[in-house]
């Protein structure tokens, strides 16, 4: 017949005490360095600030996002250009989403606290900007 090995009860103590250590005497986290950062550009916003016109890679302000701020002309990011899906513009002014095409350029009117979780322009984004630049109605 098997029989098990004796384990002191000294021993069996230790190890009780050793797995009860208060997290004070915790180690301290891994330095700032050492932890995985996520680009801003994949994380949405928790809310987007007062004057913010933001820009969501899919359908219902969801994906990776970008937030432009008036005024100006600014290229949008490359994970964004033709591939915008919904935007939400907390601005108190209209800015325009820019497309460049051949030998000209089209915008698209964004009038102040607009909003749309499914937005087919969005595939011609190009930059945002406060005026129209002088590009064509598109």
């Amino acid at each position: 017949m098997f029989r098990g090995f004796v384990v002191p009860a000294s021993l069996l103590a230790a190890a009780a005490l050793l797995t009860a250590v208060p997290a004070s005497a915790a180690p301290a986290a891994a330095p700032a360095s050492s932890v995985a950062r996520v680009p801003a550009a994949t994380q949405a916003p928790a809310a987007s600030r007062a004057g913010d016109v933001c820009f969501w890679t899919a359908a219902g302000q969801h994906g990776s996002s970008w937030c432009y701020t008036p005024p100006g002309y600014t290229d949008v990011p490359d994970f964004l250009h033709d591939k915008a899906a919904s935007f939400r513009s907390n601005a108190d002014t209209a800015v325009y989403a820019i497309d460049w095409a051949r030998g000209t350029c089209y915008h698209r009117l964004i009038r102040a606290h607009d909003l749309a979780d499914n937005w087919p322009w969005g595939a011609r984004l190009d930059g945002v900007a406060d005026t129209t630049m002088g590009c064509e109605v598109g």
